[in-house]
């Protein structure tokens, strides 16, 4: 039994150690804080300017073709990488059910093409 346990030693001591450089760390920012704030430092910050409109503005359509040209992109890499990595063991429907995943991300590209989401006016 103390055989077993000693194999766990080594996953105890991890533990511990990350335990303490996460109180270590959750701790320092009280204790060499700098504890003189002015209005700057209270002052909300947005993108390095203050705020010149309204929060509930519209967006422009601009903004969510490129989060959807980013899910298209996003998609294909979390996709193709396990299908390379098992593309041997799939045959010819695994090669064919990827083309039409492949060709149905194409087909979103070009629509964000023709919707001039990559020119940047």
């Amino acid at each position: 039994m103390a055989e077993l346990l000693a194999s766990y030693l080594p996953v105890i001591i991890f533990f511990g150690i990350a335990l303490v450089i996460g109180i270590a760390l959750a701790v320092a920012p009280f204790v060499v804080a700098y504890k003189a704030p002015d209005s700057e430092k209270l002052s909300a910050y947005e993108c390095g300017f203050n705020a010149f409109d309204d929060a509930r503005m519209k967006f422009d359509v601009r903004y969510y073709l490129v989060a959807i040209l980013f899910i298209i992109f996003d998609l294909e890499v979390a996709f193709l990488f396990p299908w390379a990595a098992s593309f041997g063991d799939l045959g010819w429907f695994g090669f064919w059910s990827m083309m039409v995943f492949l060709g149905v991300l194409t087909i979103g590209f070009v629509y964000e093409w023709k919707k001039g989401a990559l020119e940047w006016d």
